[in-house]
């Protein structure tokens, strides 16, 4: 037996993958490496940390064990990245993706904490979209023959069929004839890349969040005076305070999820649910008062959709800002909750698979960008992504100007750094994300459970599983070393494991569901 210790080994250099993984598990340690990775197991870029971790009994205060990282499996301890992006850790975004299913379906139906009476308040399924910036290829099927659009093999109508095609300013045809499959990699992008209005576009995915804010308030606005109209009294509430407020009688909790189209523009998918006001108990989730339905809520969208505009801050480049105002195609849909075709289960897996994807529909994938690396993703007279990179670092530079959009004189440079920070400089941190940088997944406080809840109950069981006492809890001084696994066969046997197992769960849950279905049928 090797005398080796664990925490001395380090994977034979320049060697294959295949002869790293044998080399490792050829170790008698192995089996000890593997549980020690299992936290990580799955991920594909694990963070590597170093330092000392101790226990302490939550009673008394006092340090019952004490460890340091030397004395793991390869000197550190391994933790998983809890990256949401599908493109960059498949594992860690499938966990994320089952939180975000459970935030989202706990809303409809209740469960964890939410009361189950949820169920039966009114629910709208919202699709709020981007204006046009331009003209761009798109695929249009005008009457569906399939059974399901996510396998849609019908034909689609010509792209932009036009009698007197002609063409633009520049030179570029103003028509398409073309009937685009569902993966032709011309839909989304400009008939003309230099008419196309990328600063715009930019701008709005910047201001968007902004614009969803004003129009959530505007439905409520639009709600609470129907209730007036129809003679629904306030309520009277109690704030923690003390203080006596008179409230609408409905509220409208929401939960929303942000999807990137191939033309590299947010829209936003919200589920909005009408909820009472409790006058005894603010936070209770009660129905909303008899009279509203959801086809109130469906008018209210509508109109605030229709009313509600955000003109951005004066830049150099525009003194007087842009516009920015949902496009024309505002729908909303009714939640079945009885089978019908649109689900509280299908939408909740819908918004969930939204939720771990950013910019990969537009066919780019970034990390942040920096000074050092901006010039190899934009370009101005690149593609439509390079012109929407450079639209945001464009408007994003630091434009100390005269307050008339006119360059700054010498006396104006000092009035400048004093000032106010450029409104537009976040574009530069969010040119990776075209834009965009708010979450690709939000909720109303009291909508659902939080991510928050779901991850401390995920530890709190495996604690459990782990036989650790209840009235311990672990403390780390920890420090980053580094992030991946140490050699590609490392990789292989820690996701080799992570992927067993996981099978081995759905395996297990799919016999308990058919164990529980047979008990039913014969009781």
């Amino acid at each position: 037996m090797s005398t080796t210790p664990l925490a001395l080994y380090r994977p034979a250099p320049a060697v294959g993958r295949d002869a790293q993984a044998l080399h490792r598990a050829a170790t008698p340690e192995f089996s000890g490496w593997l549980e020690h990775t299992r936290p990580a197991g799955g991920c594909s870029r694990p963070i590597r940390l170093t330092g000392t971790i101790a226990a302490v009994d939550r009673n008394t205060g006092r340090i019952t064990s004490h460890m340091h990282t030397d004395e793991l499996p390869d000197r550190t301890l391994y933790k998983a990245c809890s990256n949401r992006r599908q493109s960059v850790c498949l594992d860690c975004a499938w966990v994320y993706q089952g939180d975000a299913y459970q935030v989202i379906c706990r809303g409809l139906t209740g469960g964890k904490g939410v009361p189950a009476s949820v169920g039966r308040h009114p629910v709208g399924f919202a699709t709020f979209t981007a204006p046009s910036f331009g003209p761009v290829h798109h695929r249009h099927v005008a009457r569906h023959t399939c059974r399901s659009q996510q396998r849609c093999d019908c034909r689609p109508s010509p792209c932009r069929a036009r009698k007197n095609a002609g063409t633009c300013p520049h030179l570029q045809p103003v028509a398409c004839f073309a009937r685009h499959d569902a993966d032709d990699p011309q839909l989304g992008q400009p008939l003309c890349l230099d008419c196309y209005d990328h600063a715009h576009q930019v701008v709005w995915n910047y201001f968007s969040g902004e614009l969803w804010r004003r129009t959530k308030q505007a439905i409520e606005r639009q709600l609470a005076a129907l209730c007036r109209r129809r003679g629904i009294p306030l309520v009277r509430a109690v704030a923690a305070s003390g203080k006596v407020r008179w409230v609408p009688p409905v509220r409208v909790s929401h939960g929303k999820v942000a999807e990137m189209q191939r033309r590299a523009a947010v829209h936003f998918h919200a589920l909005l649910r009408l909820d009472g006001v409790d006058p005894d108990d603010p936070d209770v989730l009660v129905p909303p008062p008899v009279g509203i339905t959801v086809d109130d809520l469906e008018a209210a969208v509508h109109a605030a959709a229709r009313q509600i505009t955000v003109t951005t801050p004066a830049h150099p480049d525009r003194p007087q800002g842009w516009l920015i105002a949902w496009g024309e195609q505002v729908d909303v849909r009714r939640i079945n909750t009885d089978g019908g075709e649109l689900t509280d289960g299908k939408v909740a897996a819908y918004l969930a698979k939204y939720a771990t994807k950013a910019t990969e529909a537009t066919g780019h994938s970034l990390t942040r960008l920096t000074p050092a690396t901006i010039n190899d993703y934009a370009d101005p007279e690149g593609d439509h992504v390079a012109r929407l990179i450079d639209a945001c670092w464009h408007l994003g530079r630091p434009t100390p100007t005269n307050g008339t959009g006119g360059a700054a004189t010498a006396g104006d440079r000092q009035d400048g750094l004093d000032a106010k920070p450029n409104v537009y400089a976040g574009l530069r941190r969010w040119a990776h994300m075209l834009g965009f940088g708010g979450h690709f997944l939000t909720k109303a406080r009291r909508y659902s459970v939080t991510f928050g809840l779901l991850r401390d109950t995920r530890a709190a069981y495996r604690r459990t599983e782990d036989d650790e006492p209840a009235d311990t809890v672990t403390v780390g001084t920890l420090t980053y070393i580094g992030s991946g696994w140490l050699s590609e066969g490392d990789a292989l046997l820690a996701n080799t494991a992570a992927r067993q197992r996981r099978e081995s769960s759905r395996i297990g849950r799919e016999e308990l569901a058919h164990e529980a279905w047979l008990l039913g049928a014969a009781a």
